[in-house]
């Protein structure tokens, strides 16, 4: 099945571009002008990713990454003005995956997407294989095939790169990662971002899964080195 994208920008010259091009690489798109619009279609369809523009008109991107993530973990790209750090960190801290900055080149978007959408599927041949790991206090399981979190049998909803960034903890127990490892992990390494993007997603993991996120019990500082888990 193709993948279904739905890109939300006001300007139409460049979503005319941006769906122009994906539908050259067999993807289906869908596009909104707007926040409200964006939000509508979200709820009303399934889709596999959504680009999405910061500066909207009505709702604005943020609110709108905001609103989906109460209903949605869809991977979403959100579209920044060049140099506008405050915007990167905000989206991410709203739920976003991951970000691109204006102007762009469109073969640079379609890596992004392209990543996202791979990491994001289900994996084939692990069937039942789940990562375990208990505490005294809470049970913290992972399911690789439906990409599904549970914390003493309840589930937490994560976006993509979050369970991404579990997974490869869970997977390395005790391994301390430094934030530029993780990057180049976990984003790939020609990711533009840089390791703020790392400290929002570990504390917006952290507030997830930890029964108190100040004194984590499972994804621990090493300080002046990294993250690890344990």
């Amino acid at each position: 099945m193709p993948n279904s994208i739905l890109v939300v920008d006001d300007e139409k010259l460049i979503v005319k571009g941006i769906k122009f091009s994906l539908e050259q690489d067999s993807m289906t798109v869908d596009v909104a002008y707007d926040g409200e619009e964006a939000l509508t279609l979200a709820k009303s369809k399934e889709y596999d990713l959504i680009l999405l523009d910061v500066m909207l008109p009505k709702v604005d991107g943020l609110e709108v990454c905001q609103h989906i993530r109460e209903f949605s973990q869809v991977p979403i790209i959100m579209v920044t003005a060049k140099g506008d750090d405050m915007d990167k960190i905000m989206g991410l801290e709203y739920g976003a995956d991951d970000y691109i900055t204006k102007p762009f080149n469109i073969l640079e978007l379609k890596a992004r997407i392209k990543a996202i959408l791979r990491r994001s599927v289900k994996k084939p041949g692990v069937n039942g294989r789940n990562i375990e790991s208990g505490h005294v206090h809470e049970g913290l399981r992972l399911d690789l095939e439906s990409r599904r979190v549970f914390i003493n049998d309840k589930e937490a909803n994560l976006t993509a790169k979050e369970f991404d960034l579990l997974e490869l903890f869970m997977e390395n127990k005790g391994k301390v990662y430094s934030r530029e490892s993780l990057l180049n992990t976990v984003w790939g390494y020609d990711y533009p971002g840089d390791v703020r993007t790392v400290d929002v997603h570990v504390r917006r993991l952290r507030e997830k899964i930890e029964l108190n996120p100040s004194d984590p019990k499972y994804i621990h500082t090493k300080w002046g080195v990294g993250y690890y888990f344990g």
